[in-house]
């Protein structure tokens, strides 16, 4: 092994750890430098050991040719140095059962042939392209029944999945993780086979065929991975040699706030483990980007500024972004942190972190919290929704309505709007054309789309059969209009540079009225908003521009479950010179186009 791998600067040691075919045969490689020694079994063997060599004294186990075949069951044994004898499952391996069961499974690495050379050639990290995301738990989007295992495969996902995605004009899918994990709850968030794709819906060769698909549509794929802890299954990572090899071996910053296993990356093995991984899936599996998640972990010592910066973790940052970058210049490194640490999306050679994009989870509790207040409240707290544009070039931000905000008794995005049943759909209409509005690549997590009013429940599908009821149709047919125009208008794509967005209005504190303006190569866009609960009379606004203005959209049409009839041209006498006086309806936007 290099001595790279020691030192943490590898970013493909899966391509030599594991198990790996070789004609007829296949040989396998571990780390256990703790190890008395180390086996290898499986079906392959009747469950027999087969004992393996460690090379010098590198701490690395490697195996004999082994005739064997793919899809055979396979598990590493430990001996300790204390005279314990554990089983692991590989923690290179490139496939693993279903829970309950916990063994490897032998699988070609090479197999498939991707047919999407155009999407890969032509694809770009989007920062000045149309992002809209898409995110969705690949179990609940939609069931075969109602069993908790009646899961679409991957193939099946991708029948159902892609036709969905561009009727609703999303650009992006964002799988939550996709990594094998023992605990359907976890979501997906506390692993133990960090190159495994979860069996739940299929094998490594239906996943890369579902993003094949998804590309050869137009469609990117984004997955979720988690760098900062581990689940605690005995089987998994922890204690893999008998000692701590991947884990702080100290409970009080070795254990995470969700019980589970924090990596230290100190250690080189580690880091090379980790962005292995990162890599495996942007290599192997053509993912168009990673979300990294609990990014502020990895800033600070378990994500408390208190206890400050941890210079290791933002190192192995640092290393990992710059080497995910320099192998894959177009996938999305982006961050999910929820802190206010300056450079995460600034380049590692510039002094940053080196993601390109970072949630703007500020932006999003601003914007709920507001919508969540009475009516009365809305001009005491009128500035929560105009304090993003304070910080927002700071950073490359992406704005999210995620899964974490729609369960453990936050409501969905929906309930979260204040009032009754009929008064939450016309706040919703206005806030998501405020989102549009408001720069910044978008996020939505799936249910969002169509006012879903039951929190998410992995164990089951979304309510689809809610769009039945007028309101929830009207709503996800705006939604979809919506999203329509930001895809198609490139004022909405430019969100990094600052002569594209200017308010025209943020200071109608008493009357709850905003007004934004997007800029673009050919057309203009003014969006005007009222968010309170009267009618606001004869609002004057100068919109800068001398020509016509047409409506685009209006929240409050009655196609769209609203009470204005729909009309594209502005109501007569609205428009002098560059001067706009309209009736703004309550609790609602309206989008004119020049």
């Amino acid at each position: 092994m290099r001595k790279e791998f020691y030192t943490g600067h590898l970013f493909d040691v899966y391509r030599y750890f594991g198990a790996h075919k070789e004609g007829e045969n296949f040989i396998f490689r571990v780390f256990a430098p703790s190890a008395k020694g180390v086996c290898v079994f499986g079906e392959f063997s009747n469950w027999r050991e087969i004992p393996m060599y460690q090379e010098g004294q590198s701490g690395v186990y490697v195996s004999e040719p082994i005739p064997a075949k793919t899809g055979q069951l396979y598990k590493y044994c430990i001996y300790t140095a204390n005279g314990g004898r554990v089983e692991h499952c590989d923690p290179y391996g490139f496939q693993m059962e279903l829970r309950p069961g916990d063994c490897s499974i032998l699988t070609d690495l090479y197999s498939y042939k991707f047919k999407d050379e155009k999407w890969m050639k032509n694809r770009t990290v989007g920062f000045d392209s149309p992002v809209n995301i898409y995110e969705i738990h690949a179990g609940s989007w939609r069931k075969k029944g109602e069993g908790q295992t009646d899961w679409y495969t991957y193939i099946e996902l991708a029948k159902l999945l892609i036709p969905y995605i561009k009727k609703n004009h999303y650009t992006h899918i964002e799988m939550m993780p996709l990594s094998e994990h023992p605990f359907d709850g976890s979501w997906g968030y506390q692993n133990t086979g960090f190159f495994a794709p979860t069996a739940r819906y299929g094998t490594p060769d239906e996943l890369k065929k579902f993003v094949d698909e998804c590309h050869q549509a137009g469609i990117g794929v984004i997955m979720d991975f988690v760098p900062v802890h581990f689940a605690v299954d005995y089987y998994g990572l922890k204690e893999f040699d008998g000692t701590c090899l991947y884990e702080y071996p100290n409970a009080a910053v070795g254990e995470s706030e969700w019980g589970s296993c924090n990596f230290m990356h100190s250690r080189g093995e580690v880091r090379c483990f980790l962005q292995s991984a990162a890599n495996y899936w942007l290599s192997e599996f053509h993912f168009d980007g990673i979300r990294m998640d609990a990014v502020s972990r990895l800033i600070y010592w378990q994500g408390d500024e208190a206890r400050g910066v941890n210079g290791t973790t933002l190192d192995f940052l640092k290393v990992m972004n710059q080497g995910l970058k320099s192998l894959h210049p177009t996938a999305m490194l982006i961050a999910e942190d929820s802190t206010n640490f300056p450079g995460v999306t600034k380049p590692v050679d510039q002094g940053g972190l080196g993601f390109d994009y970072k949630w703007d989870l500020g932006f999003m509790h601003d914007t709920l919290e507001y919508f969540q207040s009475a009516p009365e409240y809305r001009s005491r707290d009128y500035h929560k929704l105009t304090f993003s544009m304070m910080y927002y070039y700071n950073e490359h931000f992406l704005l999210e309505y995620c899964h974490d905000e729609v369960v453990h008794g936050k409501a969905t995005i929906l309930q979260k709007m204040n009032g009754e049943y009929e008064d939450k759909f016309p706040q919703a209409r206005a806030m998501y054309l405020y989102m549009m509005a408001h720069p910044g690549k978008k996020l939505n997590f799936m249910g969002n789309e169509f006012g879903q009013l039951r929190e998410w429940d992995e164990s089951r599908e979304q309510d689809w059969d809610i769009l039945k009821y007028p309101l929830h149709d009207a709503f996800h047919r705006y939604m979809i209009e919506l999203n329509r125009i930001g895809q198609e208008n490139d004022a909405f794509w430019h969100d990094y540079d600052p002569e594209n967005f200017k308010w025209l209005d943020c200071h109608q504190e008493e009357r709850c009225i905003y007004a934004i303006k997007r800029k673009g190569k050919n057309k203009n866009f003014i969006a005007i908003f009222n968010f309170s609960d009267e009618e606001q009379e004869d609002y004057e606004l100068d919109t800068e521009e001398e020509g016509k203005l047409s409506v685009i959209l209006d929240t409050d049409w009655d196609e769209y479950g609203g009470n204005t009839k729909k009309k594209k041209t502005l109501p007569a006498k609205a428009k002098k010179g560059t001067h706009v006086t309209l009736d703004l309806p309550p609790f609602s936007g309206i989008l004119l186009m020049s």
